[in-house]
């Protein structure tokens, strides 16, 4: 295993920087491509949200794959290499298995302990699995990550400690008032109908706003997430919420009745700008409250300075958790217990996928020695038959198993006890020498790993399916 991971997250970077470097769904396909293409590198997969973006690869060259990776990762988000690369961090091995698995259980996440990561960790295997750049590592990887972080979720508190990203949004807008009662009866506009937006509709719906409106490019979509919110056990089914879907070309109309926005949405561009929030604000007496959950940003920073206007965006959502204890310390205050069985999690998690990624990558090598023996036995009976041809078929056939068994038990220890050797810290080197002691053909173990690999993509699981 050459896992390598080269990425940025609000940790490593301002969120201007962050903002720059959000890479749009469209464009994830073809970085992939490129990153399989490059020399260094033969499997990939990007995992990007409003917070972070990271390259996952399987690397031959150390050195090599941290230069193509960062190269191709500044091409693609449109920063400069040289202006990235200060904000850029790179995990390796088994501290790259360490830091997905962290990420999965929301360790770190800009709040921690919270669930969405889980999705967009299954987005980005989707991802990776339908351009076909995610071969058995990062197949094995991705899933056992979103086995981790659902494990973490079970076994521990975190979930109930850790917020999700819109809660600790409306929280800020709230400005330490009962969500609940900040929200109650209030106007809000959604614009988007993503997985987050989603979220904001209905964490809206469940704190009592008295309308709804979700506008979306694709109205039938925002269509599908009303009828849920006010469907028959619906989010807003009790509370007599009055949801509707717009168009796009009516969020200029809803924002002068809107009281809350929210907007997450995948647009290039700005969606509000200030001139349009100070038209939307004019004759009225009452607040507009916003919050901006999309990267780049949907609402013009100028929003902060406009009179009768409240915005919280990342930037405010990124210094607002680095003050709120429990998100920026999270190994102190009352969620320390969890958060540290949490990471015992993690770290029992890691060495048993090392162990498992150890012990396959000798497989190939045991079954090429196993088959060697086997043409060996193939090979001797019939030279057998040639100096003995009045055996029948009954004698033929004992002596064959008899031969097969003597070869099965001299092979049985040997291999099972490299396998566990090779399971354990440093054993990689075990597979060259079995390889060198039973003069193995390279091509042949190559073969069998090519197979493996094969029968591991979606595809070939479709096709056995």
């Amino acid at each position: 295993m050459s896992l390598l991971v080269v990425g940025l997250s609000h940790r490593s970077a301002p969120v201007s920087v962050l903002e720059r470097a959000a890479l749009a769904p469209e464009n994830r396909g073809k970085l992939l491509q490129d990153v399989v293409s490059a020399e260094p590198a033969t499997e990939s997969a990007v995992l990007a949200t409003c917070n972070r973006i990271e390259l996952y690869a399987d690397v031959d060259k150390f050195h090599a794959g941290v230069a193509e990776l960062s190269t191709l990762l500044a091409r693609h988000c449109g920063v400069g290499l040289e202006e990235l690369t200060p904000h850029l961090y790179v995990h390796y091995e088994d501290r790259a298995v360490h830091h997905l698995f962290s990420v999965a259980c929301g360790l770190d996440s800009m709040v921690v302990g919270e669930g969405q990561i889980l999705g967009q960790i299954k987005d980005a295997l989707a991802v990776a699995q339908e351009q076909h750049t995610a071969g058995r590592l990062l197949n094995d990887l991705f899933q056992q990550a979103l086995r981790v972080g659902k494990r973490a979720h079970s076994e521990t508190g975190i979930d109930k400690a850790g917020q999700s990203l819109v809660t600790f949004g409306l929280e800020q807008l709230a400005g330490g008032a009962d969500v609940a009662g900040w929200a109650r009866g209030k106007r809000a506009l959604v614009i988007g109908a993503g997985s987050m937006s989603s979220l904001a509709a209905t964490t809206l719906a469940r704190n009592g706003v008295g309308e709804l409106a979700v506008a979306n490019r694709t109205v039938a979509r925002a269509e599908r997430l009303v009828q849920i919110l006010t469907e028959p056990g619906g989010p807003g089914a009790g509370t007599g919420l009055a949801a509707r879907a717009v168009e796009m070309d009516a969020v200029a109309a809803e924002l002068a009745e809107a009281e809350i926005v929210v907007s997450c949405t995948g647009a290039a561009g700005l969606l509000l700008t200030g001139e349009q929030v100070t038209a939307a604000l004019v004759g009225r007496t009452d607040r507009m409250w916003l919050l901006d959950l999309a990267m780049p940003r949907d609402v013009d920073a100028a929003v902060h300075g406009i009179d009768g206007a409240r915005l919280v965006d990342i930037e405010s959502l990124a210094e607002a958790s680095a003050t709120v204890p429990n998100q920026s310390t999270p190994s102190a205050g009352p969620m320390a217990a969890d958060v540290d069985r949490v990471r015992g999690i993690v770290a029992e998690e890691v060495a048993a996928f090392g162990a498992a990624q150890r012990a396959a990558h000798i497989t190939p090598t045991v079954v090429a020695l196993r088959t060697m023996a086997a043409d060996v036995v193939s090979s001797e009976m019939g030279r057998l038959e040639g100096r003995l041809p009045d055996l029948d078929d009954k004698q033929r056939a004992e002596i064959t198993q008899t031969v097969r068994r003597v070869v099965d038990k001299l092979l049985h220890a040997p291999t099972v006890r490299v396998k566990q050797l090779a399971s354990e810290p440093g054993g990689a080197g075990y597979a060259d020498a079995l390889r060198e002691l039973f003069d193995l053909d390279p091509q042949t173990v190559a073969a069998v790993s090519r197979a493996d690999t094969r029968a591991d993509r979606p595809e070939a699981a479709r096709e056995r399916a």
